[in-house]
């Protein structure tokens, strides 16, 4: 009985002794559990990644983005095809870009009177996931273009902005309030970086005298422009200062036995992945943030040689053909000006429409498939229909326009043709008779207003439906075509509203089309 005492006492002890070992350890079990619980939920909410307000697309941890479409309160339209692979990265680099997100859902118009949407959806997201948010240059820069896409939106209903110079209103555009406010905005904040890599005659350089000025002109303006910064991280887009014009000239292979696309669009393919290497924002958003501009036939193809510039960046060209490719919700038709000393002195202004005794008038080369029919039916056929091949040397060209009350400007090889600005810097009515053409700013202007817009299959019958617009229409045509004539003029130095800065203006438009996501730093 002593001995079992004794045992049972020492136990006692034993077990006073391990008990707060075996508590501490509990206590200390629990609290490590707890660690990890909370290690996954930061690990688990840092692999959701950032969300920006507003944007439900997808990000890419460690330093990707994101070109997204648009959602429904864009101006307009814009989808990317994501069929093709991302860009190549660096092997040490464990990164994979996304695909360009696609809109399947969205069936609004183009080009026209809904070119300015309007929205009743906006998406919230959790403060909370906000709260630890670490924003970038990016993200405010889109944040502010979000304020615009709202101001814009929101033109209709307020009263116009004072504007000393120009307030434009009427039928020639779909939406003269959202048009303003969004030139006013342009003004106030629009920024392009311009790369300065690349040599003339090349680079930084371009034709201003003949048919494809408007390559020169543009590059000139641009890099000395307002609207140019030298810091890439303020910039909303990125100019590509290439001329596809000075490209033909010196570096287009003229033997028949060698390719000679290869040369020039190698030329391209050398630019973007010089700067693609040496700055991250053509990556960042697989040039979709990213311009040129061409006005040479073949400028279109030369795009093709990266296919990230011919299916995602803004081409700004003369030569928009949308069976070639040209894309009205991403890419941007610019008018073909013919300046002959480089300026538009001796070719702007004409008589009265009192004073115009013909009917319509075309001359030039037969190419193309629409030309031959026009002279087949109307070449020498009607002294009102004054249709010619080519002029007699005594008769001046830009006088004939000046006498003629509707100006004729049918396609050629290509659907580009300077013969349309020509009519409205002369007070003539322009007749387009082209396909698969899309006008200059045809998202703001409303060509229908100021011009006829015929086909091929309508040239038979073209003094007829040409004498059917009664004299009071052909007076509204021919008046709202000098007020928009503002609109193609080139100036030295460029004015508010002209050609340099319309065409600015539908880049600017784009640009609020889509929105460039980027990912803060862990």
């Amino acid at each position: 009985m002593s001995s079992w005492r004794n045992s049972r006492t020492s136990s006692t002890k034993l077990l006073w002794l391990i008990l707060p070992f075996m508590v501490v350890a509990v206590f200390i079990g629990v609290k490590r559990s707890n660690w990890i619980d909370r290690s996954k939920v930061q690990v688990a909410a840092a692999a959701e990644g950032p969300v920006a307000s507003g944007l439900g697309s997808a990000v890419v941890d460690g330093g990707g983005a994101v070109a997204e479409g648009p959602s429904e309160g864009y101006l307009f339209n814009r989808s990317f095809d994501s069929s093709y692979p991302p860009l190549a990265m660096e092997e040490e680099m464990d990164v994979e870009l996304p695909d360009i997100a696609k809109e399947d859902d969205l069936n609004m118009t183009l080009i026209g009177p809904d070119f300015f949407a309007t929205t009743n959806q906006t998406r919230v997201f959790s403060v909370d996931r906000e709260k630890n948010r670490k924003y970038t240059s990016l993200d405010k820069l889109e944040a502010r273009l979000g304020r615009v896409r709202a101001a814009i939106k929101e033109s209709e209903s307020r009263n116009r902005s004072h504007d000393p110079d120009y307030v434009p209103n009427g039928p020639m555009y779909w939406n003269g309030a959202s048009f303003h406010r969004s030139y006013l905005e342009m003004e106030k904040q629009f920024k392009v970086f311009v790369y300065e890599e690349g040599e003339p005659p090349i680079f930084h350089n371009g034709p201003c005298k003949n048919i494809y000025s408007m390559e020169g002109n543009f590059i000139y303006h641009m890099e000395t422009t307002k609207f140019r910064t030298r810091n890439p991280e303020k910039a909303h887009t990125f100019f590509l200062p290439m001329s596809a014009t000075m490209m033909v000239r010196f570096i287009f292979e003229r033997d028949p036995n060698i390719n000679h696309w290869l040369p020039m669009k190698q030329t391209v393919k050398d630019y973007v992945d010089l700067v693609g290497s040496k700055y991250p924002f053509w990556n960042r958003s697989l040039g979709a943030d990213h311009f040129t501009v061409a006005c040479h036939d073949w400028g279109p193809e030369l795009s093709k040689a990266v296919p990230y510039l011919f299916k995602n960046s803004i081409r700004a060209l003369c030569n928009a053909n949308t069976s070639e490719g040209f894309n009205p919700s991403k890419d941007v038709s610019i008018p073909e000006i013919l300046l002959p000393d480089g300026t538009t002195r001796g070719i702007l202004n004409g008589p009265s429409p009192r004073n115009r005794p013909f009917l319509a008038f075309f001359a030039g080369g037969v190419h193309g498939p629409i030309r031959p029919i026009l002279l087949e039916h109307w070449q020498d056929k009607d002294p009102d229909i004054q249709v010619h091949k080519y002029l007699p040397k005594s008769i001046s060209y830009m006088g004939m326009l000046r006498q003629s009350k509707y100006c004729i400007s049918p396609s050629g090889y290509e659907v580009a043709s300077p013969r349309m600005v020509e009519a409205l810097y002369t007070g003539c009515v322009p007749v387009l008779i082209k396909d698969h053409y899309v006008a200059p700013f045809s998202d703001v202007l409303n060509w229908k207003s100021f011009a006829v817009i015929l086909s091929a299959e309508d040239i038979p019958n073209l003094k007829n439906i040409l004498t059917g617009i009664s004299t009071r229409q052909y007076l509204r045509m021919q008046r709202r075509g000098k007020q928009v004539r503002r609109h193609f003029e080139v100036n030295y130095p460029p004015k508010r509203y002209d050609v340099f800065h319309m065409i600015l203006h539908s880049v600017w438009l784009r640009r609020l089309n889509i929105r460039i996501q980027g990912v803060a730093d862990s």
